[in-house]
């Protein structure tokens, strides 16, 4: 059995209050409710001990020891008016542009923003995070929803920097304060106006901290006072603790140059007053040490100068400290001596003193004194002696390899530095310029002697150090690396004195370099090649064709036939992806391991099939091709025979087995095949070999393959001759039938032969002809040599009187070449110069890029072409070869090209100069249209003029001309005027079809069916646009004639359109519109999240449902409208739906009213306690003897849904 207990609503809210008579305290009535008094209601918040207080005891009910956080996520609320907003849509709040900018906006920020509509229609924004994130979410917030404005402030110019700050801080953080954008104009840019964009809000703000920093500026000060720069040094005072001390009192910034700069200019800076006191100060400082100094001179060996600056120029402000006296050294540069101590008089003696104490010597120094008539005053006695003996020093000079110099300074100068602070010495090395091997060490004896051996002790181990460089294949380098570096961090710990250097990945180099002690670098490299022997050993790869259908059986359930394979052969077995069209599976490991897990996987795919596989002898010499271009032929084989594979030996690998893999029938048919197409190879591919001279090639080729050629015709076998790679250059190669190939060969070994019988003969050439042939360096008889098996071409000395030319040679060679030695000089003796007239202003178009169109004429015809030298004084205009109607042509001598060569071929070459003048023609194009072939930018023109080669000159638009001019070479304008023309056809059928598409028709439309015509989202119109191919334009809001749509395009497809248009409003004219009140409490159930729910149940009905807005007199009225079959399902399904959601409602409404705590002070709460349930409003919260009631009436606070707070007494 089971018992049930039931709670009613009096028994649950008795149970939750717990008000009965033994818990309630004092002496209450149990009609009448407690009210509790001001100070137990709100129990006032800790203060701060005082000092008699105990530790322990509490200051007040809230605990005496609260500690202060400070929250690292802040939240800024910031409203955005109806007006501002850039996107005002909000039928799809939530869902268009503002939710896409600002989840852009959250992911590249990092900051939580919430959107909110006011009643206003204007936008509220939450911004939520850390401060830097919020800041910077809030200037692309204001930057992208709100509408942005902009305005300009003017400041001083000299101003602008400090609003930009170092290095643009003070701007960045002035732009994320505001949220706005700051343009200041460019130090070259004359204008002093800075622009600001984005809200009036944000404008002013920005507004009011520029004129701010403006102001501030223009309260300061700056003076620059030209002051001898030798008295500097008293103004700054020694380690410049005057000038600070000068500064901290007056409040002014002081610049003083650095000593090295040779200025003479103070510049101050600061409030006014502050810089007027500091100048006043410096003035002072400068005019007493000028009327009290005076100065004496010194002559100091230039190398000990360094001692008397000392370290950063401390020895210096040592003696300006201690004497106040200046020491004026000359500059590193100048070859100067002399040193000038300035001060005053009765203290220059114990500061030449110090100078004298800081020079580090062994040996005196003799220090001649300027200005005697100074050292009675400025000495007392005795007389200060001439030479002094200074502190003992030493120094020593080593000689050392100039080789060595980089290593002993190190890098950044570590290892020079260390010795130099370590042994307290001076340590100079030359120059990479002065080629010397001479390294100097100066300093105390003992430092010197130890700082010597140190250097000779690195030089010793430098010199038994040994550089090595290993092959290494580059795409061993990461391996051998490491992941981070952690393998070759191995091998550099086991060899510590051996720095192993790998080449830049970008070099693409193969060369490891190890550098140290000659043993260490033997035993690195050997570990290192046995490293590199056993990434060889198991890089071994091997391809297997294995057919697709039986890839997943290799891999096995899980990968666990694959991974077994990987695990017992220790191998690298990588499959082709499923959606990939290889066969192959690529085996990587060592060589017999390899073998092993391809005769396994082999072995699985032929138990799934009958399998077979056989071997076929072909010569290797075959293979290239029985294989074919890209593969081509033997792929044929393979897809003729059902997809076998056929795998041909590496080349190179001097194998003649050919494996053929597949079904039975299928390798069968392949072998035949194959076996064929070998033996039609072979008969075609008979082959023999000749010897000959290199320098005999050229003259079998022949003049431009002619004998070559002739042989290859009369024999039909090829004949192939080494490339300047080959290393068998003397290896002439005869491939073909047998026959032919036998038959060429015996030609070309009578050839051959031919040109082993030297003989030497001799021609008779003018002496005037003779510079032809010599002059270049004897270009023309390398040129015959080349051309005809080496023959060797004498012709006398010049000067001599003799004609004879010998000849020594093959006697074939030697014939041709006096042949052509013959040709040659009849093109000498009838050469002839012809000159063309063509303007100067032509010659760069005619000559080309680089000279391109006179080369090729020159080589084409076979002639020399002279320009004259260039004339820039102006000549009379010409057009188009002709002369100008205003004056005639007359010919200059920089007009006129000289072409040199036989008489028929410079005739040739004198036209195809001419051809070259650039002519200009108009072409009739209407002004409408030049905008249209000018194109986008130019874009149009240009690309036809690129196309052409020509150039195209169109009018300037306010001359309303009908011309283009085309301007090049004949052929190119020619073409260019044709491809004009056709751009004008097309252009101009282009004008009419637009005229086509501009038909027009205006179609009457209710204004209420327009957003039913439009569609969510335009997707209805958008669909009648897309199928008739028209453009529709709905009337503006401000429109008078709101009823009007305007179709255009085709007049056929604008008529299809306008009946699409009816049929869907003679549609909507049938719908119905009916209201159905249901609970506003169940409205956002049936609506869904984002509306989801009712797009669907209106897809499904095929109508339209319209909830009222916030705040409608008519909370509770549902709109429904569609046809009226559809409109009645509709309504009565939303009234089910409100039936199905209202119970959930009120359950859910009673569980609050039982959940919610009851008021110990007001009654039974939820379950209706008391005569409050059924009287007048609620009375509130009522709290006795607060300070805002000092009579102690009663006070109550109304809390109206948790927001707003009422209070009354």
């Amino acid at each position: 059995m089971s018992s049930v207990a039931v709670l009613t609503p009096e028994s649950f809210a008795e149970h939750r209050s717990g008000l009965k008579d033994q818990e309630i305290t004092g002496c209450v009535p149990e009609d009448e409710a407690y009210i509790p008094t001001y100070l137990e209601a709100f129990p006032p918040l800790p203060e701060k001990g005082a000092p008699g207080e105990k530790a322990g005891e509490q200051a007040s009910a809230w605990g005496s020891k609260i500690r202060p956080i400070k929250a690292s996520i802040i939240t800024q609320v910031f409203h955005v008016p109806l007006e501002e907003r850039r996107y005002k849509d909000n039928s799809q709040f939530g869902e268009g542009e503002e939710a896409k900018v600002c989840l852009d906006i959250m992911q590249r920020t990092g900051a939580h923003i919430e959107l909110s509509l006011a009643k206003d229609q204007g936008l509220s924004i939450m911004v939520t995070g850390k401060l830097d994130s919020v800041m910077k979410a809030r200037k692309e917030i204001v930057a992208r929803l709100q509408t942005q404005a902009s305005a300009t402030v003017a400041i001083p110019k000299e101003h602008h920097r400090f609003v930009i700050g170092k290095n643009g801080e003070k701007l960045q953080e002035l732009e994320l304060k505001t949220a706005t954008k700051i343009a200041i104009p460019r130090p070259d840019d004359p204008s002093a106006n800075i622009r600001i964009t984005g809200t009036k809000e944000g404008i002013e703000k920005a507004r009011h901290e520029i004129l701010l920093i403006s102001a501030e500026q223009d309260k300061r000060a700056v003076e620059r006072l030209s002051l001898e720069k030798a008295f500097h040094p008293f103004i700054a005072g020694a380690h410049n603790r005057l000038v600070q001390e000068l500064s901290q009192e007056t409040g002014a910034r002081i610049s003083i140059p650095p000593p090295s700069l040779p200025k003479d200019e103070i510049v101050i800076t600061g409030e006014k007053e502050a810089v007027a006191l500091a100048l006043s100060r410096i003035r002072a400082i400068y005019d007493d040490k000028k009327r009290k100094t005076t100065t004496i001179s010194v002559e100091v060996k230039k190398s000990q100068h360094k001692y008397i600056i000392g370290p950063k120029g401390n020895t210096l402000q040592e003696i300006l400290e201690t004497t106040g006296v200046s020491v004026e050294m000359p500059p590193l540069d100048s070859g100067s001596e002399t040193i000038i101590l300035r001060g005053e008089p009765d203290k220059l003696g114990p500061a030449l003193t110090q100078v004298y104490a800081k020079v580090r010597r062994r040996e005196k120094v003799e220090l001649r004194i300027y200005q005697l008539f100074i050292v009675g005053n400025i000495f007392k006695s005795p007389p200060l002696p001439l030479c002094v003996q200074l502190v003992r020093m030493d120094y020593t000079e080593v000689i050392i390899d100039q080789r060595f110099h980089r290593h002993l300074i190190g890098k950044n100068g570590a290892n020079i530095n260390r010795i130099k602070e370590q042994y307290k010495v001076s340590v100079r090395i030359p120059q990479d310029s002065e080629r010397s091997g001479l390294v100097r060490i100066e300093g105390d004896p003992k430092g010197v002697q130890l700082a010597r051996r140190e250097l000779i002790e690195m030089v010793q181990r430098m010199e038994n150090e040994r550089t090595k460089d290993l092959i290494v294949e580059q795409k061993f380098h990461r391996t051998i690396i490491g992941q981070k570096g952690e393998k070759i961090k191995e091998v550099r710990d086991k060899f510590p004195e051996v720095i192993i250097n790998f080449p830049d990945p970008s070099q693409k180099s193969d060369i490891v370099q190890l550098r140290g002690p000659k043993n260490e670098v033997e035993k690195c490299a050997k570990f290192l090649q046995k490293i590199i022997a056993d990434l060889i050993e198991n890089s071994f790869s091997l391809s297997v064709p294995i057919f697709k259908q039986f890839h997943k059986n290799i891999i096995g359930k899980g990968g666990a036939n694959i991974k077994k394979i990987r695990e017992e052969t220790n191998t690298k077995i990588d499959l082709p992806t499923e959606n990939s069209n290889s066969e192959m599976i690529v085996i990587t490991g060592k060589k017999s391991n390899c073998e092993a897990a391809r005769d396994r996987i082999l072995a699985i795919q032929r138990e799934l099939a009958n399998i077979k596989e056989t071997e076929v002898a072909i010569p290797a010499k075959l293979h290239n091709s029985l294989i074919g271009s890209k593969g081509c032929l033997v792929r044929s084989i393979m897809e003729d025979c059902g997809g076998v594979h056929i795998h041909f030996p590496s080349e190179g690998s001097g194998s003649d087995k050919v494996t053929i893999r597949g079904p039975v029938g299928e390798v069968e048919k392949a072998k035949k095949q194959l076996l064929q197409l070998a033996e039609e190879k072979q008969v075609n591919n008979f082959t023999a070999e000749l010897q000959a001279k290199p320098e005999y090639h050229k003259f079998l080729i022949g003049r431009g393959g002619a004998n070559i050629r002739r042989v290859r015709d009369k024999t039909g076998a090829r004949i192939i001759f080494p490339s300047p790679d080959d290393s068998e250059q003397e290896l002439i190669t005869i491939v073909g039938k047998e026959e032919a190939v036998r038959q060429a060969q015996k030609e070309l070994e009578s050839l051959v032969k031919n040109l082993d019988d030297v003989v030497e003969d001799s021609m008779v050439v003018d002496v005037r002809h003779h510079r032809h042939f010599v002059c270049r360096r004897g270009q023309v008889l390398r040129e015959l040599a080349e051309e005809y098996g080496g023959v060797a071409v004498s012709f006398p000395r010049t000067g001599a009187s003799s004609q004879r030319v010998t000849l020594k040679g093959a006697k074939d060679c030697v014939e041709a070449a006096k042949k052509r030695i013959q040709e040659l000089i009849e093109d000498l003796e009838s050469q002839v110069s012809v000159e063309v007239t063509i303007p100067q202003r032509y010659h760069r178009a005619i000559m080309g890029p680089k000279g391109c169109r006179i080369q090729y004429i020159t080589r084409e015809h076979e002639v020399q072409i002279k320009f004259p030298e260039r004339d820039d004084s102006e000549a009379p205009p010409q057009e188009n070869g002709d002369v100008s109607s205003e004056a005639e042509f007359v010919p200059r001598k920089c007009d006129i090209i000289t072409i040199a060569g036989r008489a028929e071929k410079c005739e040739l070459a004198k036209a195809a100069l001419l051809a070259l003048v650039p002519i200009t023609e108009d072409v009739e194009v209407s002004y409408e249209l030049h905008r249209y072939i000018i194109g986008q930018k130019g874009s149009g023109i240009r690309k036809m003029m690129e196309e052409y080669e020509v150039n195209i000159w169109v009018p300037q638009p306010e001359k309303q001309l009908d011309v283009i001019k085309v301007t090049g070479l004949v052929a190119n304008v020619e073409r260019a005027k044709q491809g004009l023309l056709e751009r004008v056809k097309e252009l101009q059928a282009e004008q009419e079809d637009r005229a086509l598409r501009s038909f027009k028709v205006t179609v009457s439309v209710e204004p209420k069916f327009h957003p039913k015509i439009i569609g969510r989202k335009g997707a209805v119109i958008s669909q009648i646009r897309k199928d008739h191919d028209v453009s529709i334009q709905f009337p503006d809001k401000g429109d008078e004639q709101q009823d009007l749509i305007v179709i255009s395009g085709y007049e056929r497809n604008v008529e299809e359109a306008r009946q699409a248009i009816q049929q869907l409003v003679a549609e909507l004219q049938e719908m119905v519109s009916h209201d159905v009140h249901l609970d506003p409490r169940t409205h956002a159930r049936i609506i869904g999240a984002r509306g989801k729910a009712i797009r669907k149940l209106m897809e499904e009905f095929k109508v339209d449902i319209r909830f009222p807005q916030p705040g409608s007199d008519e909370p509770d009225k549902v709109t429904v409208m569609g046809l009226p079959e559809t409109v009645d399902n509709a309504i009565d399904h939303l009234l089910n739906l409100e039936e199905e959601y209202m119970l959930s409602v009120t359950e859910t409404e009673t569980l609050a009213a039982y959940m919610k705590p009851p008021s110990r002070y007001g009654g039974g709460g939820g379950a209706g306690g008391g005569d409050d349930s059924s009287g007048g409003p609620a009375k509130g919260f009522v709290v006795r003897d607060a300070p805002w009631n000092a009579g102690g009436n009663k006070v109550i606070l109304h809390v109206d849904c948790g927001k707003h707070f009422t209070l009354c007494t």
